[in-house]
């Protein structure tokens, strides 16, 4: 699959709001479950898509992330204004909360950033691919549905093109193609 090709898949591939602070993702990735796994639990795998970090895979044991956005591809482009801030990069750490490898993580995601939100990733196996569930739950605000939604969306099209062999995509301008459309599929409040 080309990379153009990619991009338009992942574009009508939207996660929805499940309750109120709360948005769902499902992607069917190419397997087994234990590479799947490997990608969410493994820094240097994980810094390909999402964020580089430590990560004590036991209940109650510390997640570090740090994200790097315009590393995840190799096509480069500006970082827009509005994050300029973290353009050289931003850190968070949470906490898991759940462990059961390769099916089930979950922890809490941006320290006082979400104010103790929680990301589950569930894997299931289905033939030679692997349906990722991801769950983003006790969001507190739209501008937090919106901000997570447009990330998570652009963060699992890179996760995808990576499982997939393609050049990933790259981050800014897919996030802003996706987070102008998160703006008018979320409600307002």
């Amino acid at each position: 699959m080309s990379n153009l090709a990619a991009m338009d898949l992942g574009a009508r591939e939207f996660g929805v709001v499940t309750e109120a602070g709360t948005v769902r993702f499902e992607r069917l990735l190419p397997g087994p479950i234990e590479r799947v796994w490997s990608y969410l639990t493994d820094s240097e795998k994980r810094g390909t898509w999402l964020a580089t970090g430590a990560m004590d895979l036991r209940v109650g044991g510390n997640v570090e992330l740090r994200f790097h956005h315009v590393d995840l591809s190799p096509v480069k482009e500006e970082t827009p204004a509005r994050y300029k801030e973290i353009e050289c990069g931003v850190e968070t750490t949470g906490q898991v909360t759940r462990c059961d490898p390769p099916r089930l993580l979950s922890f809490t995601w941006g320290g006082q950033m979400f104010s103790g939100s929680e990301v589950t990733f569930e894997l299931t196996p289905r033939g030679d691919k692997v349906l990722l569930a991801l769950t983003h739950r006790r969001l507190g605000s739209r501008a937090d549905m919106l901000s997570v939604s447009g990330g998570w969306h652009t963060h699992l099209a890179i996760l995808a093109d990576n499982l997939e062999g393609v050049t990933p995509r790259p981050f800014w301008s897919t996030h802003a193609k996706l987070a102008a459309e998160y703006e008018r599929r979320i409600a307002a409040e």
